[in-house]
C-alpha cells in the first residue's frame, strides 16, 4: 500500500486554499488567476514532458515529470470542482471491469 492517498488529499486542500491567495504570493492563484486556459496549457505541457521522459527510458526524468503532470492536473481538478474522492469514487465503480468492457459501456 503505498502513500498516495494522503499526499493527493493533503495536496488537494493546499490547491483549494491557494486558488483564490494573491496571484503575486502563489504559483497555484497566479496560474488559477490567468484562467482555464493556462491551467489547460500547462496540463498538455506536462504530459508531453512526461511523454518524452517515458520515450527516453529516463526513470527519475518519468518520476519528476509524472509528479509535475499530476500536480497540474490537480490544478485543474480544483478549479473545476472535481474532488479526489470524486475520482476515487470512479476508480472503484469500474473496479473489477474490463477496460475493453468499460469502453464498450461508454460506446467509444
Amino acid at each position: 500500500m503505498s502513500d498516495l492517498g494522503p499526499a493527493l488529499d493533503a495536496l488537494y486542500a493546499v490547491l483549494e486554499e491557494r486558488k483564490h491567495a494573491d496571484a503575486s504570493s502563489s504559483y497555484v492563484a497566479s496560474l488559477n488567476a490567468k484562467g482555464l486556459d493556462a491551467i489547460l496549457k500547462k496540463v498538455a505541457e506536462e504530459a508531453a514532458e512526461t511523454m518524452l521522459a517515458a520515450k527516453n527510458g529516463e526513470r527519475q526524468a518519468l518520476v519528476h515529470e509524472s509528479v509535475d503532470l499530476l500536480f497540474h492536473l490537480m490544478v485543474l481538478m480544483a478549479r473545476q470542482g472535481i474532488s479526489c474522492d470524486d475520482l476515487a469514487g470512479e476508480i472503484y465503480r469500474r473496479s473489477g471491469r474490463s477496460g475493453l468492457e468499460e469502453k464498450a459501456a461508454r460506446g467509444k
